[in-house]
């Protein structure tokens, strides 16, 4: 599929400010280029993205029901009450978990945690877990992660005499849970400075508005910003603002394996170097792949244990899960695939099958979008009831579709990019069709070519490795945080092969005075429609490679086509 190159348009007052900031802060053209794209007005906030200290952390107080929620918390503590964290079972919400419970264990109290089975509870706070607590004689229940639409769940925790905290970063309802505390940064009210916070990141904060409450050593809080780190990473939240700080602070943690979780994982995984993209790639999915296989405790006590021989079994279990998920995952992009193929026509893909895992169905809807570049569901037919999720592309909100296609649905939930939903069987193809007749009146042609916005041109000048190098000061990158996309044009390809049976494309090309490496990561079927000498044009994202100790400069290519 042919994807629309776009370079960004810069006005004379970036321009001005990427040579102000080149010179001010003595960095390479493209960090410059990186640092003027993000809007930030002053010297200081350039010093605090690029060097974030501890100090850098928002006011925990000003969240909104901080101070009621660490006032119920510390009398519970006072009063020797039972608490228990209610989290989930994605990387985010474990991590969350693990934080607090870490945090108690570290001031002397002990918490315990419940987090629901993906596969036979589903998402969220439920009536049959909040009865369990209560006969277990819990007098305080504080969500993590999860929480913000639980207004009937949270009624009965009340009526059953629990009293509730509820800390979320999901978009409220048009009505919050009544209860003693709900923080959550993107509720209307909230006069917090940043509202993009993952669920981990809220835990984090809860921690340290504990410390300064308690005036005990803020280290303790600190400590856990390794946790914060995978999960605000993993969760996929803009790494800006203080989302940046507990990324920035907590990889210098990650990095030094004190976790013996973490640790385990690592060497399990052959992680060689730490850094966000093996956290998303390599950490996360093990976590995820335990929730998504319905044995999410595993990972929990993985990233709470101390013992390394506990350690070194938990993080071989995870493994095991993530190859099982790799080859459930294989089974249905293949299945989905199929499908895909006889019914392209349309503007939207709506596939359904039996025998498909509802945990995975999600990734592999990630996949089908990124092929077709079209908003796909993907429904698992179990029995009489079905369960789907889905992904969309850019300018299409899917939440507000499958909103306004919601009559043959039981459920759903999500936000414009991803939704799950509920349906009964016997109602997909209606469903189907209304999606459908949906999308097509709401997508038009333009919007189903992918576009890639480049950020800078470079030349055989820029080719630098201290330069290239420097660009690993915008570390860690991810949402609102991307690695630049960089032009160069009219390479010569001097050598061209695949690798890994034909999957991915490896090319050296070289221009009047260097020679560069290229890999482009799926994108072995090219290697038919280029040879040596064919003169290329390249988008993509520059990196440095290290290979038996040497450094080279690498890039990691998005998009090929004949020089023009």
């Amino acid at each position: 599929m042919s994807k629309i190159w776009t370079k960004k348009e810069k006005s004379d007052d970036i321009i001005k400010k990427e040579k102000y900031i080149e010179e001010k802060f003595n960095v390479s053209r493209l960090v410059s280029t990186m640092l003027a794209s993000k809007n930030m007005k002053t010297d200081e906030e350039i010093e605090t993205f690029l060097n974030p200290t501890r100090e850098s952390f928002g006011n925990p107080f000003e969240m909104p029901d901080m101070e009621p929620a660490i006032e119920r918390i510390m009398t519970a503590i006072e009063k020797k009450e039972k608490i228990i964290v209610y989290g989930d079972y994605d990387a985010d919400g474990i991590t969350s978990s693990a934080i607090l419970k870490r945090f108690m264990k570290d001031i002397g109290l002990d918490i315990d945690i419940y987090i629901p089975n993906r596969l036979t509870e589903g998402y969220g706070m439920n009536e049959t877990a909040i009865r369990k607590i209560a006969e277990r004689g819990y007098n305080l229940i504080i969500t993590v992660d999860c929480g913000i639409t639980g207004i009937k769940e949270t009624e009965l925790a009340k009526e059953l005499g629990m009293d509730v905290i509820i800390t979320d970063h999901h978009e409220p309802g048009e009505k919050i849970p009544n209860t003693i505390a709900v923080i959550d940064c993107k509720r209307k009210d909230s006069k917090y400075y940043f509202r993009e916070l993952a669920g981990c990141g809220v835990a984090f904060k809860i921690t340290q508005a504990l410390a300064i409450k308690m005036n005990i050593d803020e280290n303790i809080a600190l400590k856990n910003l390794d946790l914060a780190c995978i999960g605000t990473i993993s969760d996929i939240v803009p790494l800006v603002s203080e989302n940046r700080v507990i990324a920035k602070l907590g990889m210098m943690i990650v990095r030094q394996l004190r976790n013996v979780g973490i640790r385990e994982i690592v060497k399990c995984a052959g992680i060689k170097n730490i850094d966000a993209v093996s956290i998303s790639f390599g950490i996360a999915p093990r976590i995820n792949a335990c929730g998504r296989m319905g044995h999410h405790e595993n990972a929990l006590d993985l990233l709470l244990t101390d013992d390394p021989i506990k350690a070194r079994k938990l993080a071989k279990s995870l493994e095991e899960y993530n190859k099982e998920r790799q080859e459930i995952e294989k089974r249905i992009y293949k299945e989905a695939l199929e499908q895909a193929e006889e019914n392209s026509n349309g503007k939207s893909l709506v596939l359904a099958k039996e025998n498909w895992h509802h945990g995975i169905i999600g990734i592999v809807s990630s996949k089908i979008t990124e092929s077709y570049y079209k908003p796909s569901i993907l429904i698992c037919i179990e029995g009489d009831e079905a369960r789907g999720s889905g992904r969309s592309i850019s300018g299409f909100d899917l939440h507000e579709a499958i909103e306004k296609c919601s009559k043959n649905l039981t459920h759903f939930g999500g936000h414009g990019m991803a939704i799950g939903l509920s349906l009964k069987t016997k109602n997909i193809d209606k469903f189907k069709q209304e999606f459908e007749n949906y999308a097509n009146e709401k997508i038009d042609k333009d919007m189903l070519q992918q576009k890639i916005e480049i950020d800078e041109e470079i030349t055989s000048k820029d080719i630098d490795l201290e330069a290239i190098k420097e660009i690993n000061i915008m570390e860690p990158f991810g949402e609102g945080n991307a690695k630049p996309i960089i032009l160069y044009r009219n390479l010569r390809i001097y050598a061209i092969r695949t690798l890994s049976e034909g999957k991915h494309l490896k090319m050296t090309l070289q221009d009047e005075r260097v020679s560069i490496d290229a890999i482009g990561f799926n994108m072995g079927d090219m290697a038919n429609m280029y040879q040596i000498d064919d003169k290329i044009d390249i988008i993509g994202n520059i990196e440095i490679n290290t290979f038996n100790n040497k450094d080279k400069i690498q890039i990691v290519l998005k998009d090929i086509r004949k020089a023009l």
